[in-house]
């Protein structure tokens, strides 16, 4: 048989998902190899993902959270067969160089790396693609850097646009802009290296998020596509991660 491994969030709801699936996968068995099902909400998957970069697992996501856009639907009926029928995309994350005064330090970002105020004063950032300015000054709330995987996150809620998971595109999208007022953001190629700096580091301070994970005080920030690192994620037949962001494109048009 093939056993996967299993990775739970600690809630009620999730561990009650990860005894069912004990006892079904005691009685059945999976065509799939190196299986890794995680239950939990996008932000459980995110972590599990980040912790097992450097494997060469295939994550299937079982959600127990809210909307749950990178995970499946739970059907205790038919577990094994999603599995087993189940069509794999493969997504590469972000990468975050962030330099403050006194160190430098690495992060990944699957969905988007945001650039955000600390203090009550609005941001004053350059933006740069390798050595072409986007931006010469941004007056803003922040910044945001997004992959299509990532794209109908805060990205969207930031008014950015919904990229296609194939396009090989990233997505710049201004935070609260103020100036200049109208700034929409841009759209670049995935081959790119941004990078952000921060004009008045001292009066202004900003954060440097990758997805979850905060440094402060961020002086000089980079951002480009790491090609490096794979990651191989199962979405049960006709409700792919392509399909959901679609549907989000339609949403938006609506509303």
């Amino acid at each position: 048989m093939n056993k996967p491994l299993i990775i739970s969030d600690n809630n009620l709801k999730s561990l009650k998902i990860k005894k069912q699936i004990l006892k079904i996968f005691k009685k059945n068995k999976l065509i799939k190899k190196n299986i890794v099902v995680v239950i939990g909400g996008d932000g459980f998957m995110l972590k599990s993902l980040k912790k097992n970069k450097k494997t060469k697992k295939i994550f299937y996501g079982i959600n127990s959270g809210n909307y749950g856009f990178l995970m499946n639907k739970f059907s205790k009926i038919n577990l094994i067969k999603n599995i087993n029928k189940s069509k794999m995309i493969c997504i590469s994350p972000l990468e975050m160089i962030v330099q403050s005064k006194n160190k430098t330090k690495k992060c990944i970002a699957i969905n988007e790396v945001s650039i955000l105020r600390q203090s009550r004063q609005a941001a004053n950032l350059s933006i740069k693609n390798k050595t072409n300015y986007i931006m010469r000054k941004l007056v803003s709330d922040g910044v945001l850097v997004s992959t299509p995987a990532g794209s109908t996150a805060y990205n969207l809620s930031v008014n950015g646009p919904i990229l296609n998971l194939n396009s090989k595109k990233i997505s710049i999208a201004p935070i609260s802009a103020f100036r200049p007022r109208r700034w929409v953001g841009k759209i670049v190629s995935d081959k790119s290296k941004i990078i952000i700096s921060n004009l008045n580091f001292i009066k202004r301070p900003v954060s440097a998020v990758a997805d979850n994970i905060e440094i402060r005080n961020a002086k000089k920030i980079i951002v480009y596509v790491q090609n490096k690192i794979k990651f191989n994620l199962l979405y049960d037949k006709n409700k792919s991660l392509q399909k959901k962001i679609k549907l989000e494109q339609l949403r938006k048009e609506i509303f």
